[in-house]
């Protein structure tokens, strides 16, 4: 039975997109449009009450966050060596996509939908200014990252396969654009996006979804 992934152009469900096109086995991709508030339909709320993407089903079972879906294909798919096998590197490399998943992309939320957090726009004006600021040290952590990677010869973010790190990564520095952020400000890690944007998975991924990697306007 084919996979089904469930996501929002632009959204966090580019991690197993990308990781989906790298498998290479057939699957289908259902786009969930958020700014027309498709996730609060009865029907998605039937796949997942909780109204979030990504979603991925497989079979009976439909599994939904970032971790458990990574965790999933890569137990799914070995091969591709998405995580690695060792204990320690693996935990390691959970540690830093758990960060990204629950640090980096809330603050990111906090910028991006502030009336999720407050009813007044004096407030989510104040909540909007201060997680942009709070955002850039959390991009330049990865780009620190990118840099180590590049300079150790990794060719990646967590070794030498493409994994859920290097999707994840692209995702939130294209966020930062949003964010008031030029993504040419961290070198590494926008060479990195480039190189990550030329990848045959990730581009068919990117050309789904429509994306422009660069979406920073000076004020």
């Amino acid at each position: 039975m084919t996979m089904k992934l469930y996501f929002a152009p632009g959204a966090c469900s580019f991690v197993p997109h990308t990781l989906l096109e790298a498998v290479g086995e057939p699957f289908e991709a259902v786009m969930v449009k958020l700014h027309k508030g498709e996730q609060n339909s009865p029907e998605y709320r039937a796949i997942n009450p909780r109204g979030q993407v990504p979603v991925l089903v497989d079979g009976e079972a439909a599994i939904t966050q970032i971790v458990a879906i990574v965790d999933y294909l890569d137990r799914r798919f070995p091969q591709m060596g998405f995580l690695p096998t060792q204990a320690l590197p693996r935990a390691r490399l959970l540690e830093t996509l758990a960060w990204m998943n629950n640090t980096v992309h809330p603050t990111f939320t906090h910028v991006f939908m502030p009336f999720k957090y407050s009813d007044k726009p004096e407030v989510q004006a104040e909540l909007k200014a201060y997680n942009a600021q709070a955002y850039r040290p959390m991009l330049a952590e990865i780009e620190a990252m990118a840099r180590g990677a590049a300079d150790r010869g990794d060719g990646f973010l967590g070794g030498a396969q493409f994994g859920p790190l290097d999707a994840y990564a692209l995702t939130l520095l294209r966020w930062g654009g949003f964010a008031g952020i030029d993504p040419t400000s961290f070198p590494a890690l926008w060479a990195h996006v480039q190189k990550l944007a030329q990848m045959p998975p990730v581009a068919r991924a990117i050309a789904r979804e429509r994306l422009q990697l660069n979406v920073y306007q000076a004020a």
